[in-house]
Order: C-alpha cells, then structure tokens, then sequence
C-alpha cells in the first residue's frame, strides 16, 4: 500500500477507509471517532449512515442488557457519557457541521464536537510553560489509544503516529504524536520545532493546503502529551489573509500576531515566549509560521457557545456549539473575542 502522504487523493481514501475499518471494531470509542468524523463529511456521512445506525443500535441494546442484569459496562466512561447524550437526542437528529464567513472570519456550527468531555474544566495555570507528563492522566500511549491510529512510520529519521481527531473540526483532521514512547509533555523544544517546520514543508510536496496548529500549555492544550494538529485547508485560515499588517497589510488583526518565515527565526520568538512564561498558539504552513501570545486560558471570558479559544480561534475561525448562535455571531462579535485574549 503506498504511504498516505503520496498526494492529497490518496491521503483522503486512505483516512476514510481506516474509519469504515474501524465500525467493524463494535466499540464505543470507535464509533463515536466515526460518527464525529463523518459527521464533519457530508459525503462520508452518506456512506456510512446504514452501518453508524447498525452499530448505534447494537450498543445499545448491549449497554441496556448489561444494566439489567447488573453487569459492568467495558468502555472509557468518557464515551460512555458521550453515549448518553447521543441516546438523549437521537442519532436521528445529529446535525452535519456547517460552515458560514463572516466577513473575513469562517465561522463553523459543530454539534457533536459540543459533546466532547471538556478535559480542562478545572484548569490552573501554575505561572510555569511547562508541567510533567502524567502516566495516570489521558496520554497517546494508552493501550485504548492504539485502535484510533491511522497512521505510524517514521519520517525524516522520526518515528510519528498520527491519530485520527476524535471530534474533528477540519478536514483530514489528525494529531501527530513526534517520539510517542518517549512521552513528552506538551512543551515544544527547538529540536522537535525544527522537525515539524520540516515536515510541514515535506508534506506540502503532496499535500496542497497542509497545516499544523499547536496550543501551549495555558492555551487550551488539553493532552499533556507532545502533539500537533495537521488538517487541510487550501484557502487558508483568516489570519493568513493578505490585509492584515502581519501578513504586509494595512489592518491590524485583532490579537499580536508575529510571522516567521525560517526555523532559526522562529524559535528564538518562541524560546523568549517560554522565558517570559508567556501562553499562545502556533500555526504551521509551509515556509510560514504565525505565533500568537495571548492571555492565558481564564484570564479572557470565553463565550458560552464554545469550549475554548485555541489555536484555530485565535486564527479566526469560530467554532459554535448552538446553532442559535452560529447564526447569529456578526463579524464585530468576532472581532471582539478575539481582543478579549489579546495580552
């Protein structure tokens, strides 16, 4: 089989494929990954509504035998409550994700992401850039971990893992894991900084579009596990666009933003960022890196129709958990949330 970053068609029919494969695992945590994947595809989701039912009702049926008789339930309590709210509403009245601009913003209607466990509730930031890795807490070494996978091999003398986004909300949406065994906290180091500036521009080769975004700690990274979020996006998100002052424009976006064109430009800005204890989040596109400080998660009020404002918010893209408010979000809301998290 040829590699999956052999080109953008190849990619997409191999990703789609691993998530029928995994429906035929008849497990929870599979089926949620796929019903939120497919979800997020219009054409995906008519492939595999028949069989998302099938497996639906199976579940189902097995939970409600197994509380009857007393029995204790095999699954990640997690999903387990993600399952709850899935039988509450009906599969039948799961919404597609839609996608809308305002203005120059994307704004994105996302039902089921809205169901994720919200893993940083109670977070506390400790005035430090960098916290332990936890073998107790969630991490991609978990053995449950293993079947959402697509892909592990090893790339310019790297091993990487790149897991399927359980809730996605971009296309081709994963999470590459750079040395999982070697269980590295969320804290980017100049080496892995440089890897990943490379990768980016190696799969630009076959991968039109290709992206990767990363959260520091303190700015919604809600895995303590070194990882980077690639998607596709030819377009390009609102912060790339042409008017803003960072970009050589004559706007100013509505948060700092400070762009890097080489690796060896870059990391000094991001090292100073860890010296000052400074929070943000990193967008990668090939040849080009944004770098956005901003205020620490719970410093800024966040909006009730969201979980949070990462990487791919604080790049102008909104994701709405209310479809109320999906419709509703005006250009100048947009612009405002932003300022919120502006330092």
């Amino acid at each position: 089989m040829q590699t999956p970053f052999s080109s953008l068609t190849e990619f997409r029919q191999q990703f789609n494929q691993g998530l029928c494969s995994l429906l035929d695992k008849q497990q929870l945590g599979t089926f949620i990954l796929c019903l939120a994947n497919a979800s997020n595809d219009a054409d995906l989701f008519a492939q595999l509504k028949d069989q998302l039912n099938i497996e639906f009702q199976r579940l189902l049926t097995q939970y409600k035998g197994a509380l009857k008789n007393g029995e204790q339930i095999n699954a990640v309590e997690e999903d387990l409550l993600v399952f709850l709210k899935l039988h509450t509403l009906g599969l039948d009245q799961i919404q597609l994700t839609q996608h809308r601009d305002e203005g120059i913003w994307n704004c994105q209607f996302n039902q089921l992401r809205s169901f994720r466990p919200r893993r940083m509730t109670n977070f506390a930031h400790n005035g430090e850039m960098f916290t332990p890795f936890v073998e107790s807490q969630f991490h991609f070494n978990k053995p449950f971990m293993a079947k959402e996978c697509f892909w592990s091999g090893e790339i310019q003398h790297k091993q990487i893992d790149l897991f399927y986004n359980k809730y996605p909300f971009a296309d081709l949406h994963g999470l590459i894991v750079p040395d999982r065994d070697a269980c590295m906290p969320q804290y980017l180091s100049q080496d892995v900084h440089e890897y990943i500036w490379q990768l980016t521009r190696l799969f630009e080769q076959t991968l039109p579009g290709v992206a990767l975004g990363y959260n520091s700690y303190g700015a919604y990274a809600s895995v303590n596990h070194l990882h980077f979020q690639m998607f596709i996006n030819p377009r390009g998100l609102p912060i790339s666009h042409a008017k803003w002052r960072h970009n050589g424009g004559e706007v100013d976006y509505p948060v700092k933003v400070t762009v890097c064109h080489s690796e060896g430009e870059s990391w000094p800005v991001i090292s100073g960022l860890h010296k000052k204890r400074q929070a943000y989040n990193l967008l990668y596109t090939p040849g080009k890196l944004y770098i956005i400080p901003r205020k620490v998660q719970g410093e800024a009020e966040v909006p009730t129709w969201s979980s949070g404002f990462t990487w791919y918010e604080m790049c102008g893209a909104m994701l709405v958990s209310s479809h109320q408010d999906y419709a509703a979000l005006s250009e100048a809301d947009i612009q405002q949330y932003l300022f919120n998290n502006r330092l």
